[in-house]
């Protein structure tokens, strides 16, 4: 299943970068992506985390919270870059993440710093160092709620 995931994702990226539908072009996209995977799964790097096909149900949902969470943080560091009398306050802060897949801490540690303002320094463990721009950010990012989110995404809780 994770070899076909795999192949369909390489010809659609084929796809959408070549945007030429010729015979020629569809013939060597199609002939690239099977030639990628063939060498990926000789090389047994085709797996569950590589192809983490057991997200895609939950990933809209998720990619919509997240864009919003985006968008709140942006116009939040658009102020504060604007409007000069707005206070920052850089904040180091470690945060516990109840992911227990590798790629669930990334794929957590990787939304925080999507997130404007705020940048995973470093994954040890189950915690994650984080510099936020306010001490708000680093606040609200220990209130765990995209942690929590992460870990529904991930399947590992019910609800």
């Amino acid at each position: 299943m994770h070899t076909l995931s795999m192949t369909a994702s390489l010809i659609v990226f084929w796809l959408m970068i070549s945007l030429d539908f010729s015979s020629l072009n569809l013939a060597l996209g199609i002939a690239s992506a099977f030639l990628v995977v063939v060498i990926s799964t000789s090389m047994d790097v085709v797996d569950h985390e590589s192809q983490p096909i057991h997200l895609t149900p939950r990933l809209p949902l998720f990619g919509a919270w997240l864009g919003r969470q985006v968008i709140r943080s942006s116009l939040d560091v658009t102020r504060r870059i604007w409007l000069p009398g707005l206070a920052i306050s850089p904040t180091l802060v470690r945060i516990k993440s109840s992911q227990t897949s590798a790629l669930g801490k990334v794929i957590y540690a990787n939304s925080i710093t999507l997130t404007p303002g705020t940048v995973t320094l470093s994954i040890e463990g189950d915690e994650l160092l984080v510099h936020a721009l306010t001490r708000k950010e680093a606040t609200i990012l220990q209130q765990g709620e995209m942690d929590r989110r992460v870990t529904e995404l991930e399947g590992q809780l019910e609800g």
